[in-house]
């Protein structure tokens, strides 16, 4: 099995500006904040219109030109803000709807979200708007525990894949330091009923297991390589030898590249590795491993195909 999806009726990604077809997209940070917020991440908020939007202009002068922005539900998205800075910027931008860890919510604030039920929030949000803005979700996301799905996991999970049913939308899955790939694929896929083509695993690259990659990319599902390697867990040389492995076991198709850019002090304007670095240093180190033609498809022609959908 390569994963190779089964025929539908034309698909569309949908940015903040308008659906637009999946070849429209270009290079593209597949996994990348532009704002977010967290009580995880005190003092390190992204916050800045201004600041977004360099990082944006700093992203399309190393040549990309769309960025899927993972913030969830309740982590300071500022959706009202992206579709200015995507038409000043000329960077295609999608938007997440979804829920992260519980970690990163207030107790007040997910007993209000029960009540008033989960997947109904992500439809609305997906086919009326995120808020008061008129900007649209693209896709769900949501979070697994390390080495394993708690409670909250399974409800958010359950309320994506409702979600996913009513609108097609696809769902992307923090991994908790990479780990949990199978466990979240058995929920989903197995037990929720969403299509493997439809789910996007994230930080792979964070648990170098290339026996689970290998798993993860026979079910369908696409596998998300996001994000420079954090201090304790320093894993980004192994990166090149898992896209590699999987590449040559024939699956390129299901690989997808992303920055994940979560703090201020990460961005490249502020003197971190920031959203050019997917560009200025990652691809070309992976094209000394799998050649620039399978490097350029992964960033170009893969996006397209994970968040392109045949909106219901």
């Amino acid at each position: 099995m390569t994963g190779q999806e089964p025929a539908t009726s034309p698909s569309t990604v949908r940015t903040v500006l308008g659906d637009v077809a999946p070849a429209d997209l270009g290079v593209c940070d597949a996994h990348d904040h532009l704002f977010l917020s967290s009580p995880q991440l005190p003092g390190q908020e992204l916050d800045s219109a201004q600041a977004a939007a360099d990082e944006l202009a700093a992203f399309r002068a190393a040549g990309g030109q769309s960025v899927v922005q993972w913030t969830p539900h309740g982590m300071g998205r500022h959706a009202g803000r992206l579709p200015e800075l995507s038409r000043v910027t000329g960077v295609h931008l999608v938007a997440a709807t979804g829920l992260h860890q519980a970690a990163h919510y207030t107790r007040e604030f997910l007993d209000r979200l029960r009540e008033d039920g989960l997947a109904g929030l992500f439809v609305r949000e997906l086919t009326q708007g995120i808020g008061e803005s008129r900007a649209l979700a693209g896709l769900i996301k949501v979070a697994g525990g390390f080495h394993g799905l708690d409670a909250h996991a399974r409800w958010t999970m359950t309320a994506a894949a409702e979600a996913h049913h009513a609108t097609g939308a696809p769902i992307t899955v923090h991994l908790e330091l990479g780990t949990g790939a199978l466990d979240v694929l058995d929920l989903l896929c197995g037990e929720l009923a969403v299509p493997p083509h439809r789910v996007v695993l994230g930080h792979l690259n964070r648990s170098p297991d290339l026996t689970a990659h290998l798993q993860a990319a026979r079910s369908g599902a696409y596998l998300a390589f996001d994000g420079p390697s954090r201090a304790n867990h320093a894993t980004d040389w192994r990166m090149p030898d898992a896209i590699r492995s999987l590449a040559e076991a024939g699956f390129a198709d299901r690989l997808l590249l992303g920055g994940d850019t979560t703090t201020a002090a990460a961005r490249s304007v502020n003197g971190g590795p920031g959203m050019p670095h997917l560009l200025r240093r990652v691809r070309p180190r992976l094209e000394l491993a799998v050649g620039a033609e399978t490097v350029t498809r992964i960033l170009t022609v893969n996006p397209g195909r994970a968040f392109g959908v045949a909106w219901a």
